[in-house]
């Protein structure tokens, strides 16, 4: 993407500008509150299929976020393959198994109670696509050579905040996974060691007897995640 011999400031005129009434903009503002507070993070997964341009259009959602320096230090792998999410699977439920016998610690343990997770992971298997995000800590030019990437963790957590916003605008469901460590998704996906694994999203259809924890309805009051001075 980026050329030793293109590095400059070429400033253009603001593209798509949005030209909205105040009024409007309020209604926009709750209709898009209204459409995100009916997101849910599910686990029971139906066997629906999800056609690939689907996935693709909301991958290039998520590549419209602001990042470091322009650098968008992020890579998703979209994963259908049956045999490839059934090895993600077992190599995540080896690591969970480790985590759930007391890897964690018993005050983690006891936060998940009210979740009701455990070691068994069937929507890695269930849901017709899998997404692992990776972080790229650095890229190369052309020639090979590495440049730095910056505000990596923060780029790719608002770029994965895009697509789990996109996905759901597409009428899908998703559930977000960190095993630990995630060492082996870099490996399962031939991914470099420019990258690191951070998360894996299951995306697809709820089942007809998907439930939520009751506790996931519990958001906290305005009040409480913001201040106005």
């Amino acid at each position: 993407m980026f050329s030793r011999d293109t590095l400059s400031y070429d400033p253009i005129p603001l593209p798509d500008r949005c030209e909205i009434s105040d009024a409007d903009m309020q209604d926009a503002a709750a209709a898009f509150f209204e459409k995100m507070r009916r997101r849910h993070t599910v686990r029971d997964f139906s066997t629906r299929p999800v056609a690939r341009d689907v996935i693709e259009t909301c991958l290039r959602t998520a590549g419209t976020a602001p990042s470091g320096a322009n650098h968008q230090p992020w890579h998703f792998a979209a994963v259908s393959d049956p045999k490839l999410k059934l090895r993600i699977r077992e190599e995540a439920e080896e690591e969970e198994r480790r985590f759930y016998a007391g890897g964690a610690g018993d005050e983690w343990i006891k936060a998940l109670e009210p979740i009701g997770t455990n070691a068994v992971k069937e929507h890695l298997t269930v849901a017709p696509w899998l997404i692992v995000v990776f972080a790229q800590r650095w890229g190369q030019f052309e020639d090979g050579t590495r440049y730095k990437n910056y505000y990596v963790p923060e780029s790719v957590n608002i770029a994965t905040g895009f697509l789990l916003a996109a996905l759901h605008h597409a009428g899908l469901s998703t559930l977000t996974h960190t095993p630990n460590p995630m060492r082996f998704l870099t490996d399962a996906l031939g991914r470099p060691a420019s990258e690191k694994p951070t998360m894996i999203i299951a995306v697809g259809h709820p089942s007809e007897t998907a439930t939520v924890p009751s506790v996931a309805k519990l958001k906290k009051p305005l009040d409480e995640i913001s201040s106005f001075f």
